[in-house]
């Protein structure tokens, strides 16, 4: 460790807790769609969402149970967003599927929610984001990412193995995201989304944010 750098703080217990193993049924994220576009063609299709199979049981006949609408604060394009849920034919698991582009738990988009903590500054047209909201992600951010380094180093992916190599343990989660980015191009504006779809997807309930 650097004399002039002390380590992160412990994330938030919220954060790094994963749904039991028991649970059934829960929230799926479709990472190809990172977009509003996308998103309300997919909608439109019954079978847009459709999972291939059920996590709980892997019984691959899952139908259409209702749509519901996701409230998005603070969001310049759609502040309302329609998304659906699947019931497993077999063992009754409901699954909610949401687009990559909405940030689970904090009710926004992850285009809003990087703009106002990884962009300086943020665009003019940004709604605003209550201060204390701000700082309240700025601090998740700025907690440590051990959690998420173990999750991902135990996939054995080579882009893993360069994205560790590249950072210590004390490392935070947004120097996690950011050597992330960079290691798999993603652009500005996606960057939190990426990884945090990437989180749910190894670990459902583990949280980047």
């Amino acid at each position: 460790m650097s004399q002039q750098r002390l380590p992160p703080p412990t994330p938030a217990p919220c954060l790094v807790c994963p749904y039991p193993s028991s649970q059934k049924g829960g929230t799926l994220i479709d990472e190809t769609v990172t977009d509003r576009a996308e998103h309300r063609r997919r909608i439109c299709d019954p079978d847009g969402y459709r999972p291939a199979e059920c996590l709980a049981c892997h019984h691959r006949v899952l139908h259409l149970h209702d749509y519901s609408i996701r409230l998005l604060v603070a969001d310049a394009c759609d502040p309302q967003v329609t998304i659906c849920r699947y019931k497993c034919a077999s063992c009754n698991a409901l699954w909610r599927i949401l687009p990559a582009f909405i940030a689970p738990f904090l009710w926004r988009s992850w285009d809003t929610v990087e703009a106002v903590t990884l962009s300086a500054p943020p665009p003019p047209s940004q709604p605003r984001v209550p201060k204390r909201t701000v700082q309240r992600w700025q601090s998740r951010l700025r907690s440590s990412a051990l959690v998420l380094a173990q999750l991902f180093a135990a996939t054995g992916d080579a882009l893993f193995a360069r994205i560790m190599s590249a950072l210590d343990h004390e490392a935070t989660r947004q120097e996690l995201v950011r050597a992330y980015a960079d290691q798999a191009q993603w652009p500005p504006g996606v960057q939190l989304l990426a990884l945090a779809a990437l989180t749910h997807r190894l670990m459902p309930g583990i949280r980047l944010m």
